[in-house]
């Protein structure tokens, strides 16, 4: 088992469907890295239509993992995402966790907003970012905001938003083998080969320590995809 210390500041991205009932050793191993019974955790529910029920589950995995309650941040609008109660939670947390859903609503309301500041100030300074689903999607520049699912890559069926940026030069895909999304990750990639792809399946999170090298916990694998030395002369 790593060590709950790391060498710089941690992402902890799970790709979707994470077990919150039995072990839980994915949202174990955030709590452990977050500081364990000492941490201070925030909930990041926004992505949701279920947004209750969604602080309700995470607050009962996280206190039985031995956590306190998390505090809640949940903008509603641009505007909201200035409240300085929610950018205080932030400035506060050994660990912020954003929760699944439609990613669209995190990179409406996070990028370029104080709280999006913040959760950049919190990994900075070594609170761990972690993230499910959607949650996964926002860590990166950019992220996937639509496309189909399927083996083939097909020319303009995948769409690209801003994500949150904590993470350079990648773009990260979840509920990646389950839900068949080789041909939508390899159609963003066809067009920014600059970017490296990260497909990460269920209950499968990549830990990653300064923004350089990952470790994979889970029950499933992560798929990499480098175009960047790619030729087209073929």
């Amino acid at each position: 088992m790593p060590s709950a210390r790391t060498s710089g500041p941690t992402l902890f991205i799970i790709g979707g469907a994470e077990d919150r009932m039995g072990r839980a050793s994915l949202l174990r191993r955030f709590v452990k890295l977050s500081g364990g019974r000492r941490s201070r955790l925030v909930v990041v529910p926004t992505a949701s239509s279920f947004q209750d029920e969604v602080v309700d589950a995470y607050t009962q995995v996280f206190t039985r993992l031995g956590a306190a309650a998390p505090g809640v941040v949940n903008p509603t609008s641009r505007q909201d995402a200035h409240d300085p109660a929610l950018v205080a939670l932030i400035d506060q947390a050994t660990g912020v966790f954003f929760s699944g859903g439609s990613q669209l609503k995190l990179s409406q309301y996070f990028p370029g907003t104080p709280v999006g500041d913040a959760v950049h100030r919190a990994h900075a300074r070594g609170a761990v970012i972690g993230g499910t689903s959607a949650g996964a999607s926002i860590m990166s520049d950019f992220m996937i905001s639509l496309g189909g699912e399927g083996t083939t890559a097909l020319q303009r069926t995948s769409q690209i938003s801003a994500g949150l940026g904590l993470i350079s030069g990648v773009v990260v895909d979840q509920h990646f083998g389950q839900r068949a999304r080789y041909g939508r990750l390899m159609s963003v990639l066809a067009v920014s080969p600059n970017l490296i792809g990260v497909g990460i399946d269920e209950d499968t999170a990549i830990e990653v320590v300064d923004g350089a090298e990952f470790t994979v916990h889970g029950r499933g694998a992560v798929f990499v995809l480098d175009c960047r030395a790619a030729r087209t002369d073929a």
